[in-house]
């Protein structure tokens, strides 16, 4: 017997499964065998004290849980925090077990009643007394952390759980002797798996297969070389003799009807800590502000989603709900995150749902200084689609230039504080630009719940990707925002390669232009030079078009074309030397639409409009997009994503491609209002210029 080490065990007298607060429990009420659970808490029982001391808590009617021990509290030397059950099937214990520590000398603290936290079941010491293991996700919360790192004056490291079935830590995690881990890693998130092999030595990490794992492997008793456990297959018994552990197996099936085993029902009361301990954790917690319809439009749900989703905490310390039909809500939510990097990785996707921190505690602006040029510093933000707000000198500045991958640069000046979105490209020596998460907010506007709940007929599809919708009916609304757009004075520009031209679409966006519904034409050179090689000879990649077959020598058309416009110096000169007389492009010179074709290194001649020069050719993306409605992208992959990355939220998005996969890559650049059709874009356009043509009343709304 090791009189040095000491368990807390409680006997089985009123253990039944009366209830369901884990899956185990699911379809095992009262089917617990009295006697046999009484005759393997009894092995286990003696198994432990021939090898250690057992202290016993006397069980409690009414509270059958109370055999699983190690929910009582966690212990260090002789101070104990307290559990604060999640379930009110458990709560009943918590008097019961602090008698106990008081009557026997523990210095008892207590967490608040609102915080939960599961005692030895959710924390685990080291072996070697080097830092405490603290579960969550399930039965404790993430802020009870804290509390008990300063309580116990030791480095606490939080892994997250996320299977169901491993509820408590010590389910699926079983620190060793000797440094090592007995765990199953497919119950923790990314993060967690990443700190455990960060901490624990690859050749001292013992992985734990399914099987073993559902059987309780990791809920066991270790005892220096000893491991006491319920069951476990030959080939992880024979991966721990061959790290020096003696395996004792003794059945406790009754108990797993109930979801726990070995560890579960005890309580080690004396462990090992290095002399010279302090208490050290990397939770993070921020208190955000919400504002808006955060229940009718899902925004709060979204984001305490996004908080559990990414590993977090949250507590929400205030709610305002809007009284009115047309008021708004508004929250306090405290966020916490096990790591500066996990609360930054939340915070990024808060941001885009609105939320900032208090505008109280966030005056300075948080800048670093550009020490190179076109290069950021390490932690600078990366700005999205959605309007943005950034504090500086205690004010809210709207960011100028919205778009998405961008740094922004923020100038004081005596004229005024301004923020913009930079390219890292542009930015310059000097340039302050902000780092962080902190003092940054988007916006979003606040619809109406008529809005939100609309009916009607003609309303912009939301965001998503359909082949399986009536075409004819997706089409139908697009074109009916086409020509409110038109009728109003908006703007709609164009996205297109040279399957539009293959597709036999040539005609019918040419039409588009022709009516007044394309404003700006963005391109490559290829469906510059198939367009007016259908235009000029027939073909488009040598076959003929009405025809459907290749024609002899048409794979050098193109060339052909190319060479030809290139004599004239530009398609603007061809047309008006009379050599270009329809098409594509003939109707963008014609009706002074004006286009930009970027280069590849994959393009023939190139035309002489053709810009080679790629921060050229995204500037003047950049520059025909400015004040779009509506941007139509017609099956040009490449070119479509630079368009999607430099476009603002707001602006209506329409991607058309035969290849599902390009329209979810596409339609799925953030905007909520953007929709995918998967069909051939030809037919697409035909469909457009017919539900045009059944539009014949202007469509200008009054005020």
């Amino acid at each position: 017997m090791t009189e040095t080490i000491r368990f807390l065990m409680c006997s089985p007298d009123h253990y039944d499964v009366d209830y369901v607060i884990n899956p185990w429990m699911e379809g095992n009420i009262h089917k617990s065998s009295q006697e046999k659970a009484r005759q393997q808490w009894q092995q286990l029982y003696h198994v432990l004290k021939d090898r250690a001391i057992v202290d016993l808590v006397t069980p409690e009617k009414g509270w059958p849980d109370m055999v699983f021990t190690a929910n009582a509290g966690l212990v260090l030397e002789k101070i104990v925090v307290l559990s604060r059950f999640l379930h009110k099937e458990r709560q009943g214990e918590e008097p019961y077990f602090k008698q106990w520590f008081e009557d026997n000398g523990f210095t008892v603290h207590e967490l608040p009643k609102d915080l939960p936290f599961e005692g030895a079941g959710d924390a685990l010491l080291d072996r070697e007394g080097r830092w405490l293991w603290a579960g969550y996700g399930f039965r404790t919360e993430l802020d009870s952390h804290p509390l008990i790192a300063k309580w116990l004056d030791i480095e606490v490291l939080s892994l997250r759980l996320i299977d169901e079935r491993f509820y408590h830590l010590d389910t699926c995690f079983c620190p060793l002797s000797g440094g090592y881990l007995l765990y199953y890693p497919d119950a923790f998130d990314a993060y967690s798996n990443r700190l455990i092999e960060l901490k624990i030595p690859e050749e001292k990490r013992i992985i734990v297969e399914e099987a073993d794992a559902v059987n309780f492997a990791c809920n066991a008793v270790n005892i220096g070389q000893i491991i006491v456990m319920n069951k476990i297959s030959d080939d992880l018994q024979h991966n721990l003799a061959a790290k020096g552990f003696e395996v004792v197996q003794t059945p406790l099936t009754e108990f797993l009807k109930a979801g726990g085993a070995a560890k579960c029902l005890t309580l080690r009361t004396t462990e090992p800590l290095i002399p010279d301990h302090h208490a050290n954790v990397t939770i993070e917690s921020r208190i955000l502000q919400l504002e808006g319809h955060l229940l009718d439009a899902g925004i709060m749900n979204k984001a305490l989603d996004v908080v559990v989703g990414n590993g977090g905490s949250f507590k929400v310390l205030n709610f305002t709900l809007g009284i009115e039909r047309q008021s708004t809500s508004s929250a306090e939510v405290r966020v916490s995150a096990p790591s500066h990097e996990v609360m930054e990785e939340i915070m990024v996707q808060l941001i885009d749902l609105g939320a900032a921190a208090r505008p109280q505690e966030i005056c300075d602006v948080n800048t670093a200084v550009v020490a190179q040029d076109g290069v950021a510093p390490d932690d600078f933000y990366v700005s999205t689609i959605y309007p943005t707000e950034v504090r500086v000198n205690c004010e809210w500045v709207r960011v100028e230039n919205q778009r998405m991958d961008a740094a922004i640069v923020v100038t004081e000046s005596p004229e005024g504080k301004t923020a913009k979105c930079t390219l890292l490209r542009d930015l310059k020596a000097g340039d302050r630009v902000m780092v962080g998460v902190e003092g940054i907010r988007t916006i979003r506007q606040a619809e109406s719940r008529e809005q939100r709940n609309s009916t009607q007929e003609f309303t912009f599809m939301g965001a998503g990707v359909s082949s399986e919708r009536r075409v004819e009916l997706t089409v139908e609304q697009i074109a009916w925002e086409m020509r409110k757009i038109r009728d109003q004075g908006g703007k709609v520009a164009v996205t297109a390669g040279p399957v539009v031209i293959h597709t036999g679409g040539a005609q019918h966006l040419s039409r588009l232009i022709r009516d007044g519904y394309v404003h700006a034409l963005l391109g490559g050179n290829a469906i510059a030079v198939h367009d007016m090689e259908q235009a000029i000879m027939g073909t488009s990649l040598g076959v003929d078009m009405q025809k459907g077959i290749p024609v002899r020598g048409g794979h050098r058309h193109h060339l052909k074309i190319i060479n030809l416009i290139r004599r004239h110096g530009s398609i603007a000169k061809a047309v008006s030397a009379g050599v270009l007389t329809k098409g594509v492009m003939y109707e963008c010179v014609k009706n002074n639409v004006p286009f930009s074709l970027a280069g590849s290194i994959r393009d023939d001649g190139p035309l002489p409009d053709t810009e080679m020069d790629l921060i050229k050719a995204q500037e003047e993306y950049s520059r025909l997009i400015q004040g779009a409605d509506m941007i139509l992208m017609l099956s040009s992959m490449l070119h479509s994503i630079g368009v999607g990355n430099m476009t603002p939220a707001g602006v209506k998005m329409v991607c058309v491609d035969i290849n599902p996969a390009v329209v979810t890559k596409l339609s799925d650049r953030g905007s909520v209002e953007s929709v995918g059709i998967v069909t051939d874009v030809g037919l697409f356009l035909s469909l457009l210029t017919q539900q045009l043509d059944k539009l014949t009343r202007p469509l200008v709304e009054t005020v």
